[in-house]
């Protein structure tokens, strides 16, 4: 009996964890394309790749989890270029992108 319910709890847990997880990740593709749409370049593969994840304290000194994503895009088609976007907790902290070429 005991045993059923300590494998319920880390089922529950495993799920509660790859959910938000999944959530997160859907804020990050999300703020990706709009970053991309406002400063006219390609985002590759509409895909953001988990790289990072911690602890870290928020302003109001709260633990959340700091989620870093990786992504590709292109300014003129024939380059790759790598950009970070990082969550905390659900909030965009930033988007960085690698210098890229612009097209004359």
């Amino acid at each position: 009996m005991l045993d059923d319910l300590i494998l319920i709890a880390l089922l529950l847990g495993a799920y509660l964890y790859w959910f938000n997880g999944q959530q997160a990740k859907e804020v990050a593709l999300k703020a990706v394309r709009t970053n991309c749409l406002n400063l006219e370049v390609q985002m590759l593969d509409e895909y953001v790749a988990l790289n990072s994840i911690r602890l870290k304290r928020d302003q109001a000194g709260k633990i959340r989890v700091r989620r870093v994503f990786l992504f590709e895009f292109s300014s003129t088609g024939n380059e790759r270029y790598n950009g970070t976007c990082t969550l905390l907790g659900r909030r965009v902290e930033s988007i960085e992108m690698e210098p890229y070429r612009f097209e004359n």
